[in-house]
């Protein structure tokens, strides 16, 4: 009996292509159980008693990680596409208005703002996401009663979604190396690293025990129905914190040590924005004689465990240094262009086996697949070549079949890459991990005409968002045919919050 039970528990999902191991197969299901972790792959003649789940004319791969997330930040959209002065225009003068939208969200406002960037990124076939949150504070600066309101106002805006979230809780301390603090910067300030880790450790403990705020009627979690009043209880695996030291203009090198240290011993995440500007290296070099790279490889931060957000400004010498680390590289390449940060040498990161994953940071625009074509588009402009980041594309005996490496390794920069960065149970299609997935529709404009062999070029080249029809988490769906249970609720409340922002 209790072997039937088992078996009855069991979901067979049932797309005409499966994306394993690198290359489509079709005649494959993926088999997962009632915890949502996936069972095994089956040939679809081999399934026995699996409840079936057809997805007729659709190509089922794994979900995607954004491993670098400001939530809040979505409502800037639009909102910073002109000049603001007669000076030259960069990411200081956007970072003013980005401190306009932050000193006046409240926490629901914050809900409100989160949920939207979370349904984007859910409807895009998104699974999981790394928030890099550094809102604490109330907008005068005093503390919460609860110092982690904010941050667990985010967790639940992903627990609604229904989104995997690693919160990498931000440390910051000041406004830079021997500048004036910046009263706009109130809301982020934990001045004391003390002060600083017994607010993470209090936030670790909430989230593993589900403590989160009250939850708004009709919310809901993965896979769930509609909730009353009450409190959020999400599994342990669908919400977890990692640790943020914000720079190293925004953290001083003891209070960085000390951060640093309380993670590796704990076995955290650490995530942190590096040599993003020119200004930063410049500052950087002034304190310590040494540029951000330098300091924290000559200083023992860096570690498998550690992803440096950005990493744009660096000098080739310091690259295979910083490999020998472990470390990894974020790039966020729609907000790169976007600020006019520059753009991230993957190719010599590449070169030294330095592993890249990608984010969508400010939320310009949310479509990590676009992120992965452009970090190779934005090297192709910059050699004046094609194809720069390809490793050893094989061509067949017919010239017209080619299997592209190039998009294998761009699809894994928005998958195993970052899920390895926050630490997610998705981002590959396999036995005891994760069932975190998506599926795009064959027949979608965007990718017709694609075979087996170069279905994944089309898709990761030349995807349309609208492409997506369903994404699953952890074995529940959250995305049906393109649309999202709660998609007009969020995108009602969203709009509200924006003529308030800006009326």
């Amino acid at each position: 009996m209790a072997s039937n039970k088992s078996k009855d528990s069991l979901i067979a999902w049932l797309p005409d292509l499966l994306f394993t191991s690198g290359r489509f197969e079709n005649g494959l299901a993926l088999v997962c159980d009632s915890s949502g972790v996936i069972v095994k792959l089956a040939r679809v003649d081999d399934l026995k008693d699996e409840k079936r789940v057809p997805l007729s004319h659709r190509a089922m791969l794994p979900g995607m990680v954004n491993a670098h997330s400001h939530a809040f930040q979505r409502v800037l959209r639009g909102r910073t596409e002109y000049r603001t002065s007669n000076q030259q225009d960069s990411f200081w003068t956007w970072r003013e208005m980005m401190y306009l939208a932050a000193t006046r969200l409240t926490p629901e406002d914050i809900y409100d703002a989160s949920r939207m960037a979370f349904l984007e990124m859910a409807l895009s076939g998104i699974t999981s996401v790394g928030e890099f949150h550094y809102l604490h504070h109330a907008p005068d600066g005093k503390p919460y009663g609860d110092p982690n309101l904010l941050a667990k106002e985010v967790v639940r805006a992903a627990n609604d979604v229904g989104l995997r979230i690693a919160l990498l809780r931000v440390a910051y301390a000041r406004s830079g190396f021997q500048v004036e603090q910046n009263p706009k910067q109130v809301r982020f300030i934990e001045s004391d690293a003390t002060i600083y880790l017994e607010n993470l450790e209090r936030l670790i403990g909430d989230v593993r025990r589900g403590t989160s705020p009250t939850v708004r009627e009709g919310s809901l979690l993965p896979g769930s129905g509609a909730l009353p009043h009450g409190r959020a209880s999400a599994p342990p695996d669908t919400a977890w914190v990692g640790v943020a030291p914000h720079s190293v203009r925004a953290v001083p090198l003891d209070y960085l040590r000390e951060v640093v240290a309380y993670a590796n011993e704990r076995r955290l995440k650490v995530h942190m924005h590096v040599a993003e500007q020119p200004a930063e290296v410049s500052a950087c070099v002034e304190e310590y004689g040494r540029t951000p790279i330098a300091l924290l490889v000559t200083e023992g931060l860096l570690s498998k465990r550690f992803t440096a957000v950005h990493a744009i400004h660096v000098t080739p010498k310091a690259i295979p240094s910083f490999a020998q680390t472990g470390a990894m590289v974020c790039a966020c390449p729609t907000t790169e262009r976007n600020l006019g940060d520059g753009v991230v040498p993957a190719d010599e990161y590449f070169k030294h086996d330095v592993p890249i994953c990608l984010g969508t940071d400010s939320h310009a625009q949310i479509d990590l697949l676009e992120d992965a074509r452009e970090l190779e588009y934005h090297m192709r402009l910059q050699k004046l070549e094609r194809a720069v980041l390809d490793s050893e594309s094989q061509v067949s005996s017919s010239k017209f079949q080619v299997e592209s490496r190039l998009a294998a390794r761009l699809f894994d920069c928005a998958s195993t890459n970052s899920a390895r960065s926050i630490g997610s149970p998705g981002g590959t299609l396999e036995p005891g991990k994760a069932a975190d997935f998506f599926t795009v529709a064959l027949n979608d404009p965007s990718i017709a005409g694609a075979s087996t062999d170069d279905l994944l070029t089309s898709i990761v080249f030349s995807l349309s968002r609208a492409a997506v029809r369903e994404v699953v988490v952890s074995g529940k769906p959250i995305v049906s045919e393109g649309q999202h249970l709660i998609q007009e609720e969020v995108v009602e409340r969203f709009n509200e919050l924006q003529k308030k922002l800006w009326s």
